[in-house]
């Protein structure tokens, strides 16, 4: 079957359209770099076979002259494939990926705000495996409604393309009990995420020498 005879939700570029990358197969992504299949087998069954020969990260580490002969792959679409993963590599080479899979996690992170003056509402926005996308401090100042309004969190959440987010700030007077402003924001932002598709994992107070997770203790 040719990749025009596919229903069109089936189709890998389409799908990627409608759906983001993410929600694609390796194959269907493989598909779209190549563009077009071989004699007799569609682009699809194609990237199916390389990925089958060139297991795990063998395709990522695959060179030309690995790949020109393979299925009738070609000089160009070999050219590409190499290209590709080299570009990959190169701009991947100096991210550092931190990953938070505990509260603890959080308020190691959070070393340059808790002992701060002045409260600091963060967002960690993680894809989902937990790693961090980016990390942003939404306001500065006691929390109220208006400083973080759910628009302030997942604006940015949307744009990173997050699949969910930790909330932290500080409390410089080190009490650690959550104010009823720190229960509604969260309850607020908690219901905004469902909405959206965007968890929102944790809720987290630190000071200079405590945390407390509002997941813990059965806030959130």
């Amino acid at each position: 079957m040719k990749i025009k005879d596919l229903p069109k939700v089936d189709r890998p570029r389409e799908k990627l359209e409608k759906y983001g990358p993410e929600k694609l197969s390796d194959s269907e992504l493989l598909a779209i770099l190549l563009r077009t299949g071989s004699k007799g087998i569609n682009v699809v069954e194609l990237a199916r076979k390389i990925l089958g020969k060139f297991s795990g990260s063998g395709l990522a580490k695959a060179g030309f002259n690995d790949l020109k002969n393979t299925f009738g792959l070609g000089a160009a679409k070999a050219c590409e494939i190499v290209a590709c993963f080299e570009l990959g590599r190169r701009l991947l080479q100096n991210k550092k990926s931190q990953i938070y899979l505990t509260p603890k996690d959080v308020w190691n992170e959070l070393k340059d705000i808790r002992d701060n003056k002045k409260e600091h509402f963060v967002i960690f926005f993680l894809d989902a495996r937990n790693q961090e996308i980016k990390r942003e401090i939404i306001s500065v100042g006691s929390l109220n409604a208006n400083l973080v309004h759910p628009r302030e969190v997942f604006e940015p959440a949307v744009r990173h393309l997050a699949a969910q987010v930790i909330l932290a700030h500080n409390h410089p007077a080190g009490d650690l009990k959550p104010s009823e402003q720190d229960i509604e924001i969260t309850k607020r932002l908690v219901e905004a995420g469902d909405v959206l598709g965007i968890d929102i994992v944790d809720h987290i107070i630190v000071t200079q020498n405590r945390f407390l997770s509002f997941k813990q203790k059965k806030l959130i």
